[in-house]
C-alpha cells in the first residue's frame, strides 16, 4: 500500500496541464524558469507524498475539507492568476517595484508558495502554514539547485534566496495570521481563499455523518458553485479594477464562506486594493462587497 507510486487523479492531471499551459515562455517574454519550476513541482515524488498525507490527515483524521494535490494546484492557479491580471494591468510586483527580481522571479515565488502551502497539515491543522514553510524550505532550495544551478555565480545564488524568502512569506502568510508585506504572498493569500467550491467539501461531507464543530465551513463550502477571477477593469471599465472574483451559490449559507473566510483574507491581503469581490445566490443580483 505504502509503498505503491501515487498516481494522479483525473483532476490533477487537467490542472498540470492549465499551469503549464499558461507559464509557457512566450506568454511571459521567453522567461522559462517558472515553467521549469512548475514541471519539477508536479512531477515530485517527495511533494506528491506530502500533499497526499495532508489530504489524509485533513480528511480522514480531523474533519476537515481538502487541503490536498487538487487544492494546492487550484490555489497555484488562482494565485498566478491574480498575479498575471495584476502585470496586465501595469502594477509591478514588490521585487519588481524594489528593482531586485523581474516579474518571471515573482511568478516563481507564488508557485512554490501555492504548490506547497499546505504541506503542514501532514503534521495537524494548529500552527499548519508554520509547518508548511518548515517543510518546504529544503524542497525549495532543492529544485532552485536545479533550475538556477552553477553555486558560483553570485548572480544565481542571490536570485534563489530571494525567491525562496518570498515562497516562504507566501505559505506562512497564506491564513492571514502572519502579515505579509508583498505583492506576492499577498497573491497567494486570496488564491487559497478562492478555492472554496462545493467540491472541497464533497468527501468530508460523505465521510462524516454526525454534527461535529466546525460543520459550517463544510455546509457552507458545499453551497458555492463558481469562483470565478476575472479582469474587472474590462467589465467596469475605470470604475473596474484589475481582479474581480464573482462567487455564485445554492443557498445562502454560502454567505458564511464568503464573509468568514474569503473577505478576512481579502483585507489582510496586500492586493486588496486592486480587487473587486461580488457574491450572491445562482440566478440573482450579485453583492458587491468591495
Amino acid at each position: 500500500m505504502i509503498n505503491e507510486r501515487f498516481t494522479k487523479s483525473p483532476k490533477e492531471i487537467i490542472l498540470d496541464e492549465r499551469l503549464l499551459n499558461t507559464l509557457e515562455p512566450e506568454k511571459l517574454n521567453g522567461e522559462t524558469l517558472p515553467k521549469q519550476v512548475m514541471e519539477i513541482l508536479i512531477n515530485d515524488e517527495e511533494i506528491a507524498a506530502l500533499q497526499d498525507y495532508a489530504n489524509h490527515v485533513s480528511i480522514k483524521r480531523l474533519g476537515f475539507n481538502d487541503h490536498g494535490p487538487v487544492h494546492m494546484r487550484t490555489v497555484c492557479k488562482n494565485s498566478i492568476k491574480m498575479l498575471k491580471l495584476l502585470h496586465k494591468a501595469g502594477i509591478n510586483t514588490s521585487l519588481e517595484e524594489e528593482g531586485i527580481g523581474n516579474f518571471a522571479d515573482s511568478l516563481t515565488a507564488v508557485i512554490f508558495a501555492s504548490f506547497m502551502h499546505d504541506i503542514g497539515m501532514t503534521v495537524g491543522r494548529q500552527n499548519h502554514e508554520m509547518h508548511s514553510g518548515s517543510i518546504a524550505l529544503p524542497i525549495i532550495q532543492r529544485v532552485l539547485a536545479t533550475a538556477l544551478p552553477d553555486a558560483q555565480d553570485v548572480f544565481n545564488m542571490r536570485r534563489r534566496i530571494m525567491i525562496q524568502s518570498m515562497a516562504i512569506e507566501g505559505i506562512v502568510g497564506h491564513m492571514g495570521t502572519q502579515k505579509v508585506h508583498s505583492i506576492e504572498a499577498g497573491a497567494v493569500l486570496i488564491g487559497d481563499g478562492c478555492d472554496m467550491t462545493k467540491g472541497r467539501a464533497r468527501i468530508p461531507m460523505a465521510l462524516n455523518k454526525e454534527a461535529k464543530q466546525g460543520d459550517i465551513h463544510k455546509y457552507s463550502a458545499n453551497s458555492i458553485k463558481k469562483v470565478r477571477i476575472t479582469n474587472g477593469l474590462e467589465n467596469n471599465g475605470e470604475n473596474g479594477k484589475p481582479i474581480r472574483i464573482e462567487v455564485t451559490m445554492s443557498s445562502e449559507v454560502g454567505f458564511f464562506q464568503i464573509e468568514e473566510v474569503l473577505l478576512p483574507k481579502i483585507n489582510s491581503s496586500t492586493i486588496k486594493p486592486y480587487v473587486e469581490l461580488y457574491a450572491g445566490i445562482e440566478d440573482g443580483e450579485l453583492k458587491n462587497y468591495i
